[in-house]
């Protein structure tokens, strides 16, 4: 006699009573299975790369933020835009303006190269460059015909390494009327040299005119300005004893 399985089913129901709970399964064994299956690679293989995970997370925040900036911008998306672009305008105007960022040198370099030339040859080689625009390359050569007309004259020692600011600190002492605007030579020398900034027109215009100026000028010597209050204190003197006799 052979039994089906509904009524094997029925036999074991009957072994129970009624008052024993029912048969449950464990969850958490069936949990940990499931954990450790859904585990396995083969169904991780098309799982995005913790690069393409990366990238979604920026887009996602950016996303965010734009979305919060536009609804806080009068004229929503169309007003940050405009915004933006104001923003990207002012920053290129600043790049312009200040040129590329450089670190400010600790020291300034020497003035020139090893080849001396004379200041005429200097004044001919920064009037070539200001004919092409060259402006930066014509500040520099009209600094050094500056510096070396003084040292021709006399009134700078020739000697190498000096830099710019040396050489207006120690000919604005011989020419003190011109003191001020040699620094001032010094420093636009340094700005186009060492400092990254870019010279124009009216920068080369002002070397240039301080260049002929001090051409004319004559200095101011020690020695002269002795000899005059010896003079003074002299002719003082023989003023003094004249009225006393």
């Amino acid at each position: 006699m052979s039994l089906s399985g509904g009524g094997l089913a029925a036999i074991r129901m009957s072994w129970r009573s009624a008052d024993e709970p029912p048969i449950t399964l464990p969850r958490d064994p069936a949990r940990e299975a499931a954990r450790r299956e859904l585990s396995k690679g083969m169904y991780h293989e098309n799982d995005p790369s913790w690069y393409e995970r990366a990238m979604d997370a920026f887009w996602d925040w950016l996303d965010r933020l734009f979305g919060a900036a536009s609804n806080a911008t009068p004229g929503g998306a169309l007003g940050l835009a405009v915004l933006v672009l104001a923003v990207l305008a002012l920053l290129g105007a600043l790049w312009w303006r200040l040129g590329t960022p450089h670190r400010t040198p600790t020291s300034s370099a020497v003035l020139f190269d090893d080849r001396p030339r004379s200041a005429a040859e200097h004044r001919a080689a920064a009037e070539a460059q200001a004919t092409q625009g060259h402006w930066n390359q014509a500040v520099q050569e009209r600094m050094r015909a500056v510096v070396r007309s003084l040292e021709e004259r006399a009134l700078l020692d020739a000697r190498p390494g000096r830099t710019a600011d040396e050489a207006a600190a120690e000919a604005g002492r011989a020419l003190p009327a011109h003191a001020d605007r040699l620094h001032a030579a010094a420093r636009d020398f340094d700005d186009v040299t060492y400092g990254g900034r870019s010279a124009a027109e009216g920068t080369y215009r002002r070397l240039a005119d301080l260049d002929a100026d001090l051409e004319r000028t004559r200095p101011t010597l020690a020695s002269n300005t002795a000899s005059t209050a010896s003079t003074a204190r002299s002719t003082a003197r023989s003023t003094g004893r004249g009225a006393a006799e």
